[in-house]
């Protein structure tokens, strides 16, 4: 007697094919199971990955620029704005004011392009101490307004420690960095009016900063 016939006499060859479908189905389960796992952390991956190459890609084209005021003589000192984004801007007006001033000592429009990764600077000359005055010795602000993409954005207030005595520049020193990067003012309609545009905006904004 062979296996076969010994599984067909005792009835197990039947009960051993009704249990295929069923066993059938829970390997089916199980590996349903561990696919709709694995596709579960693929998915979550992916959008590890998708959200890293927004932050960079965001990172990396958003407008920021660098300011820097730097002493070149008793009498003279100079502006350095860099570009730390790779998307070229438009400079369009530096504000100076002290610290404990409201409103801007001195400001000054500009049409200056500004490519990423490039510095701009300009010498300063009187309009430093139209800020500071011949005798000063306290916080001074620096901001930029600007364009890039059709919008009007503006630099938080950089902050220096100036110390101005009879006229001469003794030390200039960098306070600490902008706590913002930017702030968009306004988006541009139209080429026209920009510096009457960028006067209005600036106006908002030296009431909420």
């Amino acid at each position: 007697m062979n296996l076969l016939q010994w599984f067909n006499q005792h009835g197990t060859l039947t009960v051993l094919i009704a249990y295929i479908p069923l066993i059938a189905t829970v390997v089916t389960t199980i590996l349903s199971l561990v696919l709709a796992r694995a596709t579960l952390r693929y998915a979550a991956a992916s959008d590890k990955s998708l959200a890293l190459a927004r932050e960079e890609f965001e990172r990396e084209w958003s407008p920021e620029l660098h300011i820097k005021l730097e002493r070149i003589s008793p009498q003279e000192s100079k502006l350095v704005v860099t570009n730390l984004a790779k998307i070229s801007v438009l400079l369009q007006m530096v504000q100076l004011r002290k610290i404990s001033m409201g409103v801007p000592s001195s400001r000054y429009f500009l049409n200056e392009p500004l490519v990423g990764g490039t510095t701009w600077t300009d010498e300063l000359d009187k309009r430093f101490f139209d800020c500071t005055g011949k005798d000063y010795a306290g916080i001074v602000a620096v901001s930029i307004t600007f364009y890039v993409s059709g919008r009007l954005f503006r630099t938080d207030w950089f902050r220096f420690r100036a110390e101005v005595s009879d006229g001469r520049i003794l030390k200039i020193h960098p306070v600490s960095i902008a706590a913002r990067r930017v702030r968009v003012l306004e988006t541009r309609s139209n080429g026209k009016r920009r510096r009457e545009l960028v006067m209005d905006v600036v106006g908002k904004g030296e009431a909420e900063a």
